[in-house]
């Protein structure tokens, strides 16, 4: 299983890397958000991790760039990963299309939770143990 991490912080996709490693996914990392739109168009993915916050282009802006496609790649499920804490986060990003949120740090064992029930929930199938 292939994911795709957008985040521009460099530790903090290692140490995705690494949780993804001990499951068995691979992780294609995007450094910030129109790398990773250039890797949705030119790759094949299980599913998306995505930071919110970042230079350029941020999250939210992914995220409807992503659920604009006119594809298949358009229903590709995403899980917004977040140090932001504030109250109608969670919100705007489910309304914006997001499948899931996650509150940065992420423990590896509600990683592997979340996106086990985001691929079943989209009928991928795919699990992490």
């Amino acid at each position: 299983m292939n994911i795709l991490f957008i985040e521009d912080d460099a530790m903090n996709r290692r140490v995705m890397r690494d949780m993804l490693d001990v499951a068995g996914a691979s992780m294609t990392e995007a450094e910030n958000g129109e790398i990773g739109l250039a890797a949705i168009e030119r790759g094949t993915f299980a599913l998306i991790l995505l930071d919110l916050r970042m230079p350029n282009m941020d999250g939210f802006e992914v995220l409807r760039q992503v659920r604009a496609r006119v594809d298949s790649k358009s229903d590709l499920p995403v899980i917004v990963l977040t140090a932001d804490t504030a109250v109608d986060l969670r919100a705007r990003c489910i309304e914006l299309g997001a499948n899931e949120v996650l509150f940065k740090p992420v423990a590896m064992d509600a990683l592997f939770d979340v996106i086990g029930r985001v691929l079943a929930s989209a009928g991928s199938g795919g699990v992490i143990e």
